[in-house]
């Protein structure tokens, strides 16, 4: 763009930009973990471009802005008002020019810098005044263009039979045109380059939290790996939920650490009321989330605090690493990283978040109160803490050099309960989701905490395409022969769904739980 502005920060970080910004608003906020700075969302554009649901309905953490935080992560941009860093914008050479209007070109650059490039665009409060607001128009030809360049070509024609009957003459020559113009292309293969990773500054102290069922020793295997840290947790706390007639009780003090073990004995059920109990006995200013079957090298923990304070965010969510099977060890780690760095590394914000390995400054943690416990005894717990940091305006990035090896033994851990989800009768144990009304005949599908996951975070028509998917992936899976089958199946499945409905509304209705 020939009208972009430049910028001097007294720091010396060059700034490129568009409108009348607040200039000493922009000074601070190049220390900060930001690429590009914008207001989109107060000028017009909240929400904007809700035809990606064609591509992803609900799971996508930035599908929609997030209303009441002045910071947040935000790709829907106004073309005629942000600022950007110099270096960042010629690396990803600009705007896609290949786009009938700036508006779809600036999407498509705050989508790209999220999804693909490993860049943070931030919507920032009163940065620019509504005087830049300016009504988004968004073509057809450019919906279709947008959808052909980022996505594979079925989501096109998805989208085209979603649009079909709207408009179907515009909507054919739309799709057809853009076919011939753009074709997918996968933008992972040149991210914007990290920045170096400064020394830790000052005496930041860890709380590493540990909750635990029917796994000892696959905690004690942790601690001798945070025993080797080049930085040492202040503290260790383990919830340990194994029952009383099958634990050691003094296996985790019978060795002296660098560090003070504080171990509870969990006498309730789940995860994230272990996780919460564990929460109210830290005392660190940083609190990492470690799953107990899962081996870290020696600059695990470092690494998470060098990356927090060279990008001044607020959160990060490391890089989780899959044995191929639970004997696998360190040197297994290592050779699994050196594969990895044959690509070029990225940063960003995440793309989701883990309580196998996540860094989160205790401030944040006590914002969210914790973890919710409706989500006990099921799934989507992680997501949940991760959107829920990032709708309170939380910058959380992906750090791809915390890595851990997580080894998935077929024995124990908190999915003991989850598991029992699958049977019936009187050997099936009482989920905390069931509230009273056990499940009988119809088996909820997809687990209720998944849905009440969807319900407490997602919109009406978001919702509404997120059923369609499930029932196309039901009906799709599987051999092209049994798809007779399955249409025969499928009132049972609709049935399951609306089971799984009425558990998550009932979650939803008594409300998000911490204690």
């Amino acid at each position: 763009m020939s009208h972009l502005k430049e910028h001097t920060t007294p720091e010396g970080s060059q700034i490129l930009y568009t409108g009348n910004p607040n200039l000493s608003m922009i000074n601070d906020l190049a220390k900060g973990p930001g690429d590009l700075w914008h207001s989109g969302p107060d000028q017009g554009l909240k929400d904007t471009f809700q035809d990606i649901i064609y591509q992803t309905s609900i799971f996508w953490f930035y599908l929609n802005d997030y209303p009441h935080v002045s910071k947040s992560v935000s790709w829907r941009i106004n073309p005629n008002a942000f600022a950007i860093r110099k270096k960042v914008w010629e690396h990803i050479s600009g705007f896609d020019t290949r786009y009938t209007s700036n508006f779809m070109q600036a999407l498509d650059l705050g989508f790209n810098m999220i999804k693909n490039y490993g860049g943070v665009p931030l919507y920032i409060e009163n940065l620019y005044t509504s005087e830049n607001t300016e009504k988004p128009v968004i073509s057809t030809l450019d919906t279709y263009i947008f959808f052909r360049k980022n996505f594979k070509p079925r989501h096109s024609i998805y989208l085209l039979i979603n649009k079909f009957l709207k408009s179907p003459l515009e909507e054919y020559r739309a799709f057809t045109k853009a076919g011939k113009q753009i074709q997918y292309q996968n933008s992972h293969s040149n991210p914007i380059p990290p920045r170096t990773l400064l020394p830790i500054q000052g005496s930041p102290v860890v709380s590493y939290i540990i909750p635990t069922m029917y796994r000892q020793q696959y905690t004690l295997q942790l601690l001798d790996d945070l025993e080797k840290q080049s930085y040492h947790p202040g503290e260790v706390i383990i919830v340990d939920a194994t029952p009383p007639e099958e634990r050691q009780e003094a296996i985790y003090l019978e060795k002296k650490y660098p560090f003070e073990v504080k171990v509870v004995w969990q006498t309730s059920k789940g995860s994230c009321r272990a996780r919460n109990e564990a929460i109210e006995l830290a005392t660190g200013t940083h609190i990492v989330f470690g799953d107990d079957d899962i081996r870290i090298p020696d600059n695990f923990i470092e690494n998470h605090l060098r990356l927090l304070q060279t990008y001044g965010a607020d959160a990060c969510n490391g890089l989780d690493i899959m044995a191929d099977n639970p004997q696998q060890d360190l040197n297994d780690l290592q050779n699994k990283i050196a594969e990895l760095r044959k690509h070029p590394v990225k940063v960003g914000v995440t793309p989701n978040f883990s309580n196998a390995n996540s860094c989160v400054k205790k401030e944040w943690v006590e914002r969210l109160t914790g973890n919710d416990i409706n989500y006990d005894g099921g799934y989507g717990e992680d997501s949940d803490f991760g959107l829920r940091l990032l709708k309170a305006g939380a910058v959380v990035l992906f750090n791809p050099y915390s890595v851990n090896l997580h080894l998935k033994p077929n024995f124990g851990g908190y999915r003991f309960w989850g598991l029992q989800a699958r049977l019936k009768g009187k050997k099936r144990k009482t989920q905390p989701w069931e509230k009273g009304k056990p499940v009988k005949y119809i088996t909820p599908v997809p687990s209720p905490t998944i849905m009440y996951y969807n319900l407490k975070h997602f919109k009406k028509e978001q919702l509404i395409e997120y059923k369609k998917k499930h029932i196309l992936l039901f009906l799709s899976k599987g051999s092209p022969l049994g798809v007779v089958w399955r249409l025969l199946k499928l009132p049972y499945r609709l049935l399951q769904y609306n089971r799984s409905k009425y558990y998550a509304k009932a979650l939803l209705k008594s409300g998000p739980k911490y204690k």
